[in-house]
């Protein structure tokens, strides 16, 4: 290229390198794109194309986002592309001046407010179909009845998702705190449907109670091992042992792979199955570690047998019908080495 430091064409070097600059009076640290002249000194050669100069820019910000836990304007682009709406038309639906979307994926930071909209909108594709009927007067007549198809698909393809697993989460609205109830851990969905399918992987005949005993075994052997449960579940004493609180909530998450079968003797016959696709990488090498010992532990157990010695546990006897079992009787759980 020209090179403007050399005054000279030749050849440059296209360097990274970590650098410091003050976003809104914060000082952040981004990955800066840079180009070399290697016909001056190490920091005379140093220079930016006006391309460069926009993109280290917009770098710098998003990691003044990162920092703030705001949505970068990559995350922000997602969300608009995974609606298949335009810049105007998404700013039109929320009720936004036509330019605030454009500006969020380009250089302005968006406040906590209007991030915290779009987090719900992304979420909640009902709440974009409120806003929608609320504001589709400001989209052109032509336009609406295309917008409105977008949102319902994307309804269709994650809504059921989303009201399964607020139905679920609803369950637990008063074990929102780490404490002795849910093993010093909050729910979490996703460790959740990852540890079903995970353990569905193995076990081949898994059902319904089955799979509610192994739970509640993973989260104290998690708890007894490692000082703290792994999904966040609040287990309750029952005729069959513990049940997690929202157990016919939890087996109707859009993730799990469950079928009906027909009823036979003790099993409510709810066959449980991997889930293609599933992302096991949210459970960490511990957490793993913990479930391969639950699964080679239960695995050829049939339904009334892992029921059986689960009665036999000092956590089960010491508490009484719909009580909480309490995490702090993990210890007490038989040995599984």
């Amino acid at each position: 290229m020209d090179c403007p430091i050399c005054d000279k064409t030749h050849e440059v070097e296209e360097r990274t390198r970590l650098a410091v600059v003050t976003v809104k009076g914060d000082k952040v640290e981004y990955e800066q794109r840079y180009l070399f002249c290697g016909n001056a000194g190490e920091e005379d050669g140093v220079f930016e194309t006006g391309e460069m100069n926009n993109e280290n820019l917009h770098r710098a910000r998003n990691a003044y986002r990162v920092k703030h836990g705001l949505l970068t304007s990559d995350d922000i682009v997602g969300i608009r592309e995974g609606y298949g709406l335009s810049q105007v038309d998404l700013a039109r639906i929320l009720g936004w001046g036509e330019a605030t979307i454009s500006r969020y994926e380009s250089k302005a930071i968006q406040d906590e407010s209007y991030d915290y909209l779009l987090r719900l909108i992304n979420d909640n594709p009902l709440v974009v179909l409120e806003f929608y009927n609320k504001n589709k007067s400001k989209i052109a007549e032509s336009k609406q009845m295309d917008v409105y198809a977008r949102i319902v698909k994307r309804l269709e393809a994650h809504g059921k998702e989303y009201l399964t697993r607020q139905a679920f989460e609803g369950e637990y609205v008063s074990f929102v705190e780490p404490s002795d109830s849910n093993g010093l851990t909050t729910l979490d969905v996703d460790k959740i449907e990852a540890a079903i399918s995970y353990i569905a992987e193995s076990v081949t005949s898994l059902y319904k109670v089955k799979l509610m005993k192994m739970l509640w075994y993973v989260d104290v052997l998690a708890y007894k091992t490692n000082g703290k449960a792994i999904t966040g579940m609040v287990y309750r004493h029952s005729d069959m042992g513990a049940l997690p609180v929202g157990h016919y909530a939890l087996m109707n998450l859009e993730k799990l792979n469950v079928r009906e079968e027909e009823s036979v003797n003790y099993d409510s016959m709810i066959h449980v199955y991997p889930t293609p696709g599933m992302n096991y990488s949210v459970l960490s090498k511990k957490e793993k570690s913990v479930i391969d010992r639950v699964i080679d532990k239960f695995k050829d157990y049939k339904t009334k047998d892992i029921v059986k010695y689960m009665h036999e546990e000092t956590a089960y006897k010491q508490t009484s019908f719909g009580e909480i079992i309490p995490f702090s009787l993990a210890a007490t759980i038989r040995e599984f080495d």
